[in-house]
């Protein structure tokens, strides 16, 4: 795998990420409510996690922690960040030199 690509760009696009699909509907109001998620969403990517793997981290993150089931289910939600994720890597490409 390249270089860790963890930087404030990164978590600047996974809160913007997380906070479009705002699965409690407070993103508006609170901007960083889901910050929690990102750190361990990153590492899930950086490691190789797939869509369903995301998805599964997304539901446990919408019950456990915030005690609440999504209306927005995390499926599309997954699919989203790993396609991003997919996009915005760097081992994948000439940067993994």
């Amino acid at each position: 795998m390249g270089r860790c690509p963890w930087n404030t760009s990164t978590q600047k696009d996974l809160r913007r990420l997380l906070n479009e699909w705002d699965p409690i509907g407070v993103a508006d109001d609170v901007q960083d409510e889901y910050d929690c998620i990102i750190g361990p969403l990153f590492r899930s990517l950086h490691g190789g996690a797939d869509q369903a793997v995301i998805g599964e981290f997304l539901r446990q993150e919408l019950e456990v922690h915030f005690g609440l089931p999504s209306s927005r289910p995390p499926e599309a939600a997954a699919a989203r960040f790993v396609d991003w994720w997919a996009a915005a890597d760097p081992a994948d490409g000439a940067d993994s030199r």
